[in-house]
């Protein structure tokens, strides 16, 4: 028997009994049976996976019902009955949103065959808002790792932007996260129901990046065989991500500037303006303002570009979240390969903490992974460590008073969590929200770690 329910909505009990064993006794799905539309809508909240409905009710007819559903679930899928058989009702049952429409009397096997297709339909509408729920949810900002300030203030400027149109551009070092930036932008702002593009302006041969970024017509270049659409139009009433964007050449840097200016661009090979009304947010590792002086950049496009900047600091100079992002790889990476590794030795989390990372995050997140495939142990020791790490050993630093490492053999990732809370506390004296807000945390988990870590906010006042 199908898990799926079906209401049937019908005052006339012959027609009810006959669908109802169609639908229950002879396709399997399992059924609720109504006989007016008021009893129906008190349960629609109940989650039925399709309603067939009869236009002809007693109180409220078929028509207005359909108008209520909609309010309550865009998707749901309704299919109409009626023994009027006129077009003029198809129509206005069509336009108000049903699945489809069946004059009676009813022909069973085209029934069965919308009902088994509006309920798959429905359950891939279901599947697609459950994945980009989870992708807004992946790309919050509680989601991004960090304990140090500066990444706080990047923060700060990102929210300023999430509800406008103005151009962002990232600076940042690769691997310091400017692609995950840019999807907060958008995953957390007006735009988030429609689509994220990137490019990769230094990974795609030049010859090739003006068709990838406005699309080419049918026979426009050698290997054209039919029209292809470019970024730009994929990327809809959306975002498009310039990962790289001082790679572009001098031709393609004037082409995007008449994109900026003038909301339109042409495929390769085509006459048509096509008009685009796409948010750019760009991304680069270089100085755009030395490429600039250098005439490497245009100018008029750097200003474009670089409405409001944003700097991500690299992760040597944000050296508080090295020990957090360590712990979250591993916890990650625990998940990922089946293991119950539970941290690093003392010796191993000081080379990794005075390690200067310029990979940043993506060497990071590379080494800890490569650490758990090869560790037979519960801890990563020195020895598994990468040799270059191992050489960036600074003995001494960390046998300093006052430092956060202890004598034990393992660093407690818990103190540097409770002191994370103490300082937002005594920063903002003793102001739990405003703490929240710093931490990127909610009022019930900083509540719940003060409980943890038995710290009274009045202290801080």
């Amino acid at each position: 028997m199908s898990n799926k329910l079906i209401y049937i909505v019908d005052d006339e009990q012959s027609i009810s009994k006959l669908l109802s064993f169609w639908v229950k006794d002879k396709w399997g799905y399992s059924v609720e049976v109504f006989s007016n539309s008021e009893s129906m809508l008190k349960k629609v909240n109940s989650k039925p996976d399709l309603i067939l409905l009869d236009i002809m009710l007693p109180g409220l007819d078929g028509i207005e019902t359909l108008k209520r559903i909609r309010q309550m679930d865009q998707n749901l899928p309704v299919i109409m009955l009626s023994a009027q058989g006129s077009i003029e009702v198809a129509v206005e049952s069509l336009r108000y949103g049903a699945y489809d429409y069946f004059s009676k009397p009813i022909d069973q096997q085209k029934l069965e065959l919308a009902i088994k297709n509006a309920i798959k339909n429905y359950d891939l509408q279901k599947e697609l808002q459950n994945l980009k729920e989870n992708v807004r949810k992946e790309y919050s900002f509680d989601n991004i790792i960090t304990a140090d300030g500066k990444m706080q203030d990047v923060f700060k400027l990102v929210s300023k932007v999430l509800d406008n149109d103005i151009s962002v551009l990232i600076y940042g070092e690769s691997g310091t996260g400017k692609e995950l930036i840019a999807r907060a932008i958008h995953y957390n702002g007006r735009r988030k129901e429609k689509p994220f593009v990137v490019v990769n302006c230094a990974s795609i041969p030049r010859e090739l990046l003006e068709s990838e970024l406005f699309g080419h017509e049918k026979g426009s270049f050698t290997g054209a065989h039919q029209r292809k659409l470019g970024k730009f139009e994929l990327a809809k009433d959306g975002t498009i991500f310039l990962d790289e964007v001082g790679e572009l050449e001098m031709l393609l840097q004037a082409k995007l500037l008449r994109v900026i200016q003038n909301k339109e661009f042409e495929r390769v090979g085509g006459t048509e303006l096509i008009k685009t009304t796409v948010r750019i947010i760009s991304a680069t590792n270089r100085d755009l303002k030395a490429a600039v002086e250098d005439k490497e950049f245009r100018e008029d496009l750097y200003y474009r570009l670089n409405s409001f900047p944003i700097f991500i600091p690299p992760l040597r100079q944000r050296r508080s979240d090295i020990l957090v992002l360590a712990e979250h790889f591993v916890e990650e990476f625990n998940k990922k390969l089946g293991k119950n590794m539970k941290g690093f030795t003392k010796k191993s989390l000081k080379l990794i903490y005075e390690y200067d990372w310029p990979g940043n995050i993506r060497e990071m997140e590379n080494t800890i992974e490569r650490c758990l495939i090869i560790s037979d142990k519960d801890v990563i020791e020195v020895d598994e460590l990468p040799q270059h790490i191992r050489a960036a050993d600074k003995s001494g630093f960390f046998d300093q008073p006052g430092t956060i490492f202890t004598d034990d053999n393992i660093v407690p990732f818990e103190k540097i969590k409770e002191e994370a809370i103490r300082h937002a506390l005594k920063v903002t004296k003793g102001n739990i929200v405003e703490a929240a807000k710093r931490l990127q945390l909610g009022r019930a988990t900083i509540y719940r770690l003060m409980e943890k870590y038995s710290i009274e906010n009045r202290s801080f006042e």
